[in-house]
Formats: structure tokens, sequence, C-alpha cells
């Protein structure tokens, strides 16, 4: 007898397990983890670091509070007019307002100096723009120091993250500011986990943040380093902005690192998303970050070091030098070769660095080519690209400097790592020190030194508004530092006269 066929077997799955089985777009497993985020799962060490980034950028922030600097007073003229809402704390001004103008105002004053922590390999000024996010809307929502402090890291290990997925150098070669397209994104990210937004209200917060990205080089042009620390401020607006609006209800998009009109597509043409979920909550970026010990552009510390370390080693003045020459990696040199800023520009900095034995922000908005020897100086300092360092660029700045004195003596170092860079680190004494520094022209001692006992036991603080209130009393004028006044005043370098 013959059996009939039999019909071949299909295994039909429920509905849950058809739909589980569709990739998760990495726009939602990365706000999932921003939502899943707590401080109780970050290292010790981490949070140790964290500590003292944040001391850093505090100190930058207050000197850049100063009275004295227009970009200081012109933000501090604005808040005054459009500042809403009385909510969070103005750095260095005895007001308070509105989250998103708090954010801008102090995300501004953050990476005036150019002296706060930065990621080398990120290119990447994180610290200006989530201390002062974190700062307003932690300050709004009457959070503790351990949710700050939370958000902050966050902040920081989201806005490298994003940077090193869409490849800083692509940024950059389109004209985009790192710190400003890719800070956005942390921003909000830090804002969002203040707010205790869900992990889908995160993913519009992100998706609002791409909408508002900005941030260019074009402050290459503008003399008064205005519009240069300005993209910070705009990355902290930005960012509190998309959270308050998605924390509100408003829509935006879900998927910004996917889709036809996804982030890399727009900033950089280049993608590499594994970088936004390898190793979270493992690895972690902040460790990374350099402590700078001058007030310029991070390209230009390894040549500083090196010329500093040459007229330290064979007891050279300013006035013995006939010549300096940098060597640099190729594709970095276009951002200190000549550049228009005094900030960037390597043939103002590195005569600057060589008198006065540093550079601090008054060396950059004050025109030091008065003095002779650094006018002298300027016009014989050559940047010389040398496609041999572009080996291990960005990771380090490796930089060769050779000098040529007057009576025909011929010097070179090379530096790869800058001192405060993780690899050639300031112990932490220094970094105190530094601060100690950096706040004694515009703070009292005892108010700078309240400042720095709160940072120590953030996490211990039941309303960040203890630490606020004190960063938001007025400052004094700091005290105007003449052209060949001794730069050991800053006791970040010695003199070289």
């Amino acid at each position: 007898m013959r059996r009939a066929p039999v019909e071949p077997r299909v295994r039909v799955r429920p509905a849950s397990v058809v739909r589980r089985s569709r990739p998760v777009p990495v726009s939602e497993r990365l706000a999932s983890r921003i939502a899943a985020f707590r401080l109780a799962d970050v290292p010790a060490s981490v949070v140790d670091r964290a500590r003292l980034v944040l001391l850093d950028t505090l100190g930058a922030m207050l000197a850049a509070a100063s009275p004295r600097y227009s970009a200081t007073r012109v933000l501090t003229e604005l808040a005054r007019r459009v500042g809403g809402r009385p909510e969070a704390s103005l750095i260095g001004q005895a007001r308070r307002v509105d989250c998103v103008t708090a954010a801008l105002v102090n995300g501004t004053l953050a990476y005036y100096c150019d002296i706060e922590p930065h990621h080398g390999r990120a290119i990447l000024h994180a610290p200006a723009v989530m201390v002062p996010t974190a700062l307003a809307v932690a300050e709004a929502t009457g959070a503790s120091g351990a949710r700050f402090l939370e958000a902050m890291i966050l902040g920081i290990e989201v806005a490298c993250r994003v940077s090193l997925a869409l490849d800083p150098r692509a940024l950059y070669a389109r004209g985009f500011h790192p710190s400003a397209v890719c800070g956005a994104f942390g921003a909000a990210a830090a804002g969002a986990r203040l707010l205790r937004l869900r992990a889908a209200h995160v993913q519009v917060a992100l998706g609002l943040a791409m909408q508002q990205a900005c941030g260019l080089l074009a402050w290459a042009s503008d003399p008064t380093e205005n519009s240069r620390p300005l993209n910070p401020g705009l990355a902290a607006r930005n960012g509190t902005t998309a959270a308050l609006l998605a924390r509100l209800g408003f829509g935006g998009p879900p998927t910004p690192f996917e889709g036809t009109y996804d982030a890399f597509t727009a900033f950089s043409g280049r993608r590499d998303p594994r970088v936004l979920l390898d190793g979270w909550g493992r690895q972690f970026y902040l460790p990374d970050l350099a402590f700078k010990r001058y007030a310029s552009c991070a390209f230009t510390h390894p040549g500083l070091d090196a010329l500093l370390g040459l007229a330290s080693a064979h007891r050279l003045r300013a006035a013995d030098v006939a010549r300096i020459v940098l060597r640099f990696p190729r594709a970095g040199a276009h951002m200190i070769d000549a550049h228009p800023l005094k900030s960037h520009c390597a043939q103002y900095v590195l005569p600057v660095g060589l008198v006065f034995g540093g550079v601090m922000i008054d060396d950059i908005l004050r025109d030091r080519t008065r003095d002779r020897d650094v006018a002298r100086l300027q016009s014989h300092t050559i940047l010389v690209r040398d496609p041999k360092l572009d080996r291990t660029y960005p990771e380090r700045y490796a930089s060769i400097v050779e000098v040529t004195t007057r009576n025909g003596r011929r010097f070179s170092r090379r530096v790869d790592h800058a001192r405060g860079t993780p690899q050639n680190p300031l112990t932490i004494a220094e970094i105190r020190e530094k601060y100690r520094l950096l706040t004694a022209g515009v703070a009292a001692a005892g108010r700078a030194r309240r400042i720095a006992s709160l940072v120590d036991r953030i996490e211990s603080l039941s309303d960040i508004r203890a630490i606020a209130a004190l960063l938001r009393g007025s400052l004094r004028r700091s005290r105007r530092a003449g052209p060949r006044g001794p730069r050991g005043r800053t006791g970040l370098a010695g003199p070289t006269r």
C-alpha cells in the first residue's frame, strides 16, 4: 500500500520572535545604554579621574569669567537680556538664568582659555561641553552631586564615541569642529540622563541633537577669538534643548545613526558605528583626556614642550635664538601653520612660549608681537609638514623642534606626548596647583578652596546647588600682566629670559 506523500513541516515562529530577529538599530542600542547608565557601574579609577577633570575645567571657566574679557562681557549682557526662568547659575555672575542660556554662556567660557582637558585622538574638548551642560540641568532639576557626575561622565563618553565613529579627521576636512558637532550628542545624553528619560525618549533627544548640531571651523577668520569658544557653548545649548524637548514629548528622528539622512552622511562621509557601542561599560574614554599646560591649540603643545626643554637644557634665552623649525604631521599642520588666530598659530605660539616661558590666555587675547624678541622670532619660525610623523597622527601629535642659535649652534628635540597627556601625565598635585593658579586672579583663595573641597566630595552632595552658589559669586578683575611680565607667575612653566 502506497503511503500518501508527507507534506514538509514548516515551523511558524510567533510574531514576537520575528520582531526580535530584526537587527536592532545602533541608535536604539546606544539610547538603551544611555538610559541604563549608572555611576555605580563606573570603575573607581574613572570616577577619581572625573573629579580632577571637573576641577580643571572649573578652573578654566572661572579664569575665563573675568569681566576683562570681551566675549564674557557680551555673553553676560546677552544673558541679562534673554535669560528666562532663574534656575541655573552663570559662572562668576551673581545671576541665575534658564538652563539653556546657562549652558550656552558657561560652555563658551569653558573653552575660552583653551586650557581645559581634551581628548587627543577624538580631537575633542568634551569637558568644555559636558561640565556646563550637566551643571545647568542638574541645578535646574535639583539633582545630587552623584547624578551630576554620572551625567558628566556619560556625556564625555558619548561625545568621544561619536567623534571617533564619525572620524574627527574627516570632520575637520569638511570644516566641522568635532567639539561642537559631537559635543551636541554628548550634551543630549548628559541632559537626558539628568532628566531620567526612557530609552525611546533618549533616541529622540539624540535625533534632535543631530538636527541642531552645528559649529564650523570658520572661527579661524575671527581675530577676536570670540566665535572659537562659542562652538562648545552651542553644543551645550543644543544638547540641553534636545533633552528638554524630548522630555516634553517633542518628536524627532529616532535613528540618527541610520537611514538616508544619518549623521555619518551629513557630517563626515565616514562611518564606523561599531565604536558607538564596542566595549561599553568596560572601556571608558575619560581616562584618555589630556590636561593642558598652555592656553593654545593642543597641536602646539608637544612643540612647546620640546622648545622649552631645549631652552632649559642648554640655557638658551630668546635673544640667543636665530631660527626655530617645527616639524609636525602633515595631516594636521593646516590647523597651526600660519593660522590667522594667535591661539592656533605655531609661528606666534612658539616665540611667545620661548620669550615668556609659557602661553596663557592673556598671551592670546593681547598682541605679544609688541615684544621685540617675539616679533623677530615670529618671522624666523618655520613649520615643516613631515609625512613621516603622520604614521601616528592623531593618536599622538609627534613634533620635532630644531633650534639654531645666533652663534651657529644647533639643537633638536622630539616630543611625541606633551606633558599632561596620559602617556606623560601631570601629577595630581600639579593639576591642583594649576587650578589654584587659574583661579588666583579672579577668586578669593578661600572661595577657590571651598569649591575644590566640594569637588573632592562631589558624590556626597545632596544638591548640586551647593557648589553652583559658590561658582556664581561675582569675580574680581584679575591683574593685567605686562608683555614682559614674568611668565613664572603661572607656575606652569618657567621664564626663559
